[in-house]
């Protein structure tokens, strides 16, 4: 993929019949989560949690590796009682839990001197913390503002640098049809209230493009025909 998706695109890929039985087997297999990253969002019963949530905790770090990465000792230490952890806390307490990416309230927060964008920074600035891992906390942190992003997913939007403002865009075209489909589909698939739309999103890109994933040199993933599913509304 060498642009990326348009909202059609982006629907066309939901509404495909995969989608919820991808999500039921991420989620809950046999009710008991088939793939490890189906217990970021439910370990410790979350990480926005009022007395949790401005504060990197032991959970979170194995929250994050449960999506296959891991923080350094060292830097775990310095998020749990060094200076990165106050620094990051400062930022997070200025970022309510409850804005979602493509709300009003939430371009003023990832836009740049945001307070979303200044969380990002901290982790980005700190040696050894990268694209991938700021993200994850961020999102175990905040996951309704700050989606999941890999190189998987990356490569299946078709997007690169200014993620956020590209799919809080999309959240917000046509009337909101994105995040009305992302719901829909959670509900269909019966997931844990915890499990935020935007992991919905993640999570049905993210299964259906890690097999086919061919690394720096991948085309992107391979759109279905258009074939809409029926959504109970």
């Amino acid at each position: 993929m060498t642009r990326a998706l348009t909202l059609a695109e982006i629907l066309a890929v939901l509404d495909d019949p995969r989608s919820i039985p991808d999500l039921q087997r991420y989620f809950l297999g046999d009710r008991g989560a088939a793939f490890s990253g189906g217990q970021f969002e439910r370990l410790g019963g979350s990480g926005y949690r009022p007395e949790v949530a401005n504060t990197i905790t032991a959970d979170d770090l194995i929250a994050v590796q449960m999506l296959s990465v891991q923080v350094s000792r060292r830097r775990a230490l310095d998020l749990l009682q060094g200076q990165l952890g106050r620094e990051l806390a400062a930022e997070l307490a200025k970022i309510p839990v409850d804005v979602e990416l493509g709300a009003d309230g939430a371009s003023p927060l990832i836009a740049e001197g945001g307070h979303a964008h200044g969380a990002w920074r901290v982790l980005r600035e700190a040696t050894d913390i990268g694209w991938v891992i700021a993200g994850k906390l961020l999102a175990r942190k905040r996951p309704k503002l700050v989606p999941v992003y890999d190189e998987v997913v990356s490569c299946a939007y078709g997007t690169a640098a200014g993620f956020w403002k590209w799919l809080h865009g999309r959240l917000r075209e046509d009337d909101g049809v994105l995040p009305q489909r992302l719901r829909s589909l959670h509900a269909m698939a019966d997931l844990p209230a915890v499990v935020s739309p935007l992991r919905v999103l993640d999570v049905v890109f993210w299964m259906r493009h890690r097999d086919g994933h061919g690394g720096s040199g991948c085309p992107g993933l391979r759109l279905p025909k258009r074939r809409t599913i029926p959504h109970g509304e």
